[in-house]
């Protein structure tokens, strides 16, 4: 046991403390300083902050007064005149498309008569064995009698008729029946004319048939 080693480190342990407290005392003293400094800032960031918020909310303010001192609630008459309005864009609208439909359906009904004139009709006074003038064509024929129908039907339900009065979708009710089964058998043997068609192409006799009555329509 040695006493003077004792001593020693005692020392150098009282001597450590005492570079501690000395480091914590000038701590203390200057912390303050740096707190009181990043406190003011922090407020000052804090009170610009507000001041932001509140020159933005005045500004929003001030965007919006004008309109709610200019926006009077509108009175009756132009209430009516705004809905009037309404309805006579609605009405421009519905008359064109009207017209179109009927446009449209002649446009269709056209092609047809001159498919069934210039092509079928031809290939069938033809008689060639190995063409089926019927399976290519399907009831195009058919079709063309009922597209005839709509159509009269639509001119009826238009012609010297007001606009408002103009009740289409009771004509489209009126033939649902007919279209579905007319197109049901349409839709039904495309594919097979389509394969036929091809079939049609490859024999160069049957293949300038074809180009004749292509021509004819053109």
């Amino acid at each position: 046991e040695c006493p003077g080693k004792e001593g020693t480190g005692g020392r150098k342990r009282n001597l450590t403390l005492l570079r501690s407290k000395l480091y914590l005392g000038q701590r203390r003293r200057t912390e303050p300083v740096v707190e009181s400094t990043t406190t003011a800032g922090d407020h000052g960031n804090l009170r610009r902050s507000q001041s932001d918020r509140t020159e933005y909310s005045q500004k929003l303010q001030e965007k919006m007064a004008p309109q709610a001192v200019s926006s009077t609630p509108a009175t009756p008459l132009q209430e009516e005149e705004e809905e009037e309005e309404v309805r006579r864009r609605m009405m421009a609208r519905r008359v064109k498309i009207i017209a179109e439909l009927l446009q449209t359906e002649k446009d269709y009904i056209s092609d047809l008569d001159l498919c069934i004139k210039e092509v079928i009709q031809p290939l069938r006074n033809m008689q060639i064995a190995r063409f089926d003038v019927d399976g290519l064509f399907s009831n195009v024929e058919l079709v063309h009698q009922l597209s005839s129908k709509l159509l009269s039907l639509l001119e009826e339900a238009t012609t010297d008729v007001e606009p408002p009065m103009q009740i289409i979708g009771e004509v489209f009710l009126q033939i649902k029946g007919p279209l579905e089964d007319t197109y049901k058998i349409y839709c039904y043997h495309h594919d097979d004319a389509h394969t036929m068609l091809e079939y049609y192409e490859k024999d160069e006799e049957l293949k300038q048939h074809l180009r004749d009555c292509v021509q004819s329509l053109k």
